[in-house]
This record gives C-alpha cells, sequence and structure tokens, in this order.
C-alpha cells in the first residue's frame, strides 16, 4: 500500500514553471467520505499532454499548486472494498475522463460528459482546471474512482511491459486522434488532412492510416514535427509557406478539398505563411471549412477553451471566436468537438497494439523521461520537440 510510502509529483507553479514536489499519499477516500469503488495504482508511466502545456503557459485559469498529470498507466497496490473485478497487480490503463458509469450520459457512452464527478459542468479529468478537482497523475502513486467502469486491464503482464510505450498512449492520445479521424469520417479510400503534428495529430495521422485511409496529409509549422510525420508515411505541408492550404493540398492532390478534416490544434492556433508568428484562435476551424468537401465531417479533438487570460482579444478570452460558420453550413459539414470519451476506443486499440497492427509509439516518437527530468521535459515540448514525453517514475519502463 502506497501509504507506506512517499509519493512525489509534477506541479504547477506558475506560467512557464512546473516543479517536482513532495504530495500526500493517495487515499481511497473522497473528501470526508471513503471511496470504496477506488484502487490506488503505483504509477508505471504518465504522460506530458499538449494540454497541459497551454496550462503551464498560463493560458487558463489554472492556479498554481495543481498536481499535473491525466495520462495515467499504472499496477493496482490498494483495492477498495466494492471493488468486484480488478485484483492488487493488474496492471491498468487509466481514461483521462473520469466517469461514474451511473448517469445518463455515462450510460449512453458519453464518458467525456459524465454529470457526476465535476460538480461545476459535466466532464472530469486528473490534474486539469475546471475538471472537478482531481488530483493529477504525473506522480508516483494516484488514487482513480470507479475503478471497476473505468479501468482497462491489460491481459498479460508480460507483454504489456514489452509494450508499454505504445499501451501508455491508451489513457488519451490514441483514443482522442482515433477518435478526431472516425468522427470526421474517415474510412478507407478517404483522403484526410490533418492540422497539427504534435503527438495529437500525429496519433489522429496514423489513426486514419489504420482506418484505412488513402492519403493522410499533415499541416505544421515546425520542420522537425512535419520530419516525423513522413516518417510513418504521411504527406506533409509547411505552413509557413505564403501558399494559401487549399493551393498545398492541390499540389499534393490534383484537387484543393479533402474528404475528411481533422483539428488537431485548438485555441493557440497561429496564422499561415509569413505572418505565422500571429496568434489567429479560430483560423484553423476556418481552413477545415475552406479545405474539407460539401457533405464532408470535421472531428475537433484540438482543445478550445472557455476562460483564456491570455487570448488576443476580449472575446477569446472567453472562448468566443470568430468563425466563418456560414462556411461550413453552405457546405453542409457537420463537426464533433470536445473530449474522447476514451471508453469508447481504448480495449479495441489495446488489441491494435497487441497485434503489431499499429506501431503508435513510433509514430509519435515517444520519449521515456523519470520524473525528476519532467520540468525538462515540459520545456523541450513546449519549444516545438517532435516527441512524446512519457514519465517513467518508478524505473519500471527502463528496468
Amino acid at each position: 500500500m502506497c501509504s507506506n510510502h512517499g509519493n512525489r509529483a509534477v506541479v504547477y507553479s506558475g506560467p512557464g514553471k512546473v516543479e517536482v514536489q513532495s504530495i500526500d499519499a493517495p487515499k481511497l477516500a473522497l473528501g470526508n467520505r471513503a471511496c470504496q469503488h477506488g484502487v490506488i495504482l503505483k504509477v508505471i508511466s504518465t504522460n506530458i499532454c499538449g494540454s497541459d502545456q497551454h496550462m503551464v503557459r498560463g493560458r487558463t485559469t489554472a492556479s498554481p499548486g495543481l498536481v499535473l498529470g491525466h495520462e495515467i498507466t499504472g499496477q493496482i497496490v490498494e483495492c477498495g472494498r466494492d471493488v468486484e473485478y480488478l485484483d492488487v497487480g493488474d496492471i491498468v490503463s487509466v481514461p483521462f475522463n473520469i466517469a461514474c458509469g451511473r448517469c445518463r450520459n455515462c450510460k449512453e457512452g458519453n464518458t467525456g460528459v459524465c454529470l457526476n464527478v465535476n460538480p461545476a459542468r459535466p466532464g472530469a479529468a486528473y490534474g486539469y482546471v475546471d475538471m472537478g478537482g482531481w488530483v493529477g497523475g504525473q506522480s508516483e502513486y494516484v488514487m482513480v474512482p470507479y475503478a471497476d467502469f473505468n479501468l482497462l486491464k491489460f491481459p498479460d503482464r508480460d507483454r504489456a511491459m514489452e509494450k508499454i510505450r505504445d499501451l501508455t498512449l491508451l489513457s488519451d492520445i490514441f483514443p482522442t486522434g482515433y477518435h478526431g479521424a472516425v468522427t470526421a469520417g474517415v474510412q478507407p479510400g478517404s483522403t484526410v488532412y490533418v492540422a497539427g503534428a504534435g503527438p495529437v495529430g500525429l496519433a489522429a495521422a496514423a489513426s486514419a492510416q489504420l482506418l484505412g485511409a488513402a492519403c493522410v496529409i499533415v499541416g505544421d509549422m515546425n520542420p522537425h514535427r512535419l520530419e516525423q510525420a513522413r516518417s510513418f508515411g504521411c504527406e506533409t505541408i509547411d505552413l509557413r509557406q505564403d501558399a494559401s492550404v487549399p493551393e498545398l493540398l492541390e499540389q499534393i492532390l490534383g484537387e484543393p478539398e479533402v474528404d475528411a478534416g481533422i483539428d488537431c490544434v485548438g485555441f493557440e492556433a497561429h496564422s499561415h505563411g509569413c505572418s505565422h508568428h500571429r496568434e489567429q484562435p479560430a483560423i484553423v476551424l476556418n481552413t477545415m471549412m475552406e479545405v474539407t468537401r460539401a457533405g464532408g465531417g470535421i472531428g475537433v479533438p484540438g482543445l478550445y477553451v472557455t476562460g483564456d487570460p491570455g487570448a488576443v482579444d476580449e472575446a477569446a478570452k472567453t472562448g468566443q471566436l470568430s468563425m466563418r460558420f456560414g462556411l461550413g453550413w453552405a457546405k453542409s459539414h457537420y463537426f464533433v468537438t470536445g473530449q474522447c470519451p476514451v471508453m469508447k476506443y481504448h480495449r479495441q486499440l489495446m488489441q491494435a497494439i497487441l497485434w503489431d497492427k499499429i506501431d503508435i509509439a513510433a509514430a509519435v516518437n515517444v520519449q521515456v523521461i523519470s520524473l525528476d527530468d519532467a520540468p525538462e521535459g515540459y520545456a523541450d515540448f513546449d519549444e516545438g520537440a517532435a516527441k512524446k514525453f512519457v514519465i517513467d517514475p518508478h524505473g519500471m519502463i527502463a528496468a
């Protein structure tokens, strides 16, 4: 049981700053009441996410002292009395969505907007602003509630540890990228444009390939990330060029439109071309409407927020963006937004990993680091490293 040990974690300590600090050991408790449906995990791997970076940059209303981390894979070291189908020693993937399994939305499969785990609004996550106050998992130990419902147990421990660099991505970015591709309508033979070559964009591109897309084109302004996209067979466009996105797509496809568009950038988007240093939060959404064929779908796994104190204008500070929505209406587009409901996809994606149908760790360029190296990992990621940083708090991956 982790109560016999210390607990160290990555903590947001103000804009641009993260620190590794000692925090309380987790308990099977929710406030003043026991949490007998929960488990305590010894964290095997916990990943740095692009959405964590928004907080660390000071682009959300997150307060200093927040324990970060919502991408968690771990080994159960303690079970609550009401946990029936999991045991101490099991290795499990933790969906970043916290879901009760009891409310209407959970029963309909919409676990990203559970009604019971966040008093402020539907939906909760570990270690994230406005997401219910749950302690994050970039730590040595963490408590997970509603364990029987939430957790995905890996069927074989040795096989799981062999594939841990891939399986760690099941907690968020692989299902999130896959969700973006599925909801955009990607199917065999599709042409796909993915905006953003960060880890989620790369996961979306790899997912589109898994779904049978004929051509996946990834756009970004970071040449190292574009090179990473090319490493597993994607076409790429460099958005620093002065040519428009439709022109760049036409050079590859022979036409300026695609069947499906996936926005993996979100609210910190920047202009294309020679003005690419200028922030323009709605540009990706507007570009997607421009380049997606009439009747096509647009998946939006990229993060958009209701509060952005660092936004370029007063409207954007409250999430109000200048979208050319009439174009999307005229082209009969459909949009799918919001948190990925991880449980909808993680079991089948686990099987795809275990049976070598996808090499997702290579696609997103996983780099394993220690807990003490997490602040440096955040800094490197913020500078645009074409890597997915995976924290190994106990040296279990290294071993």
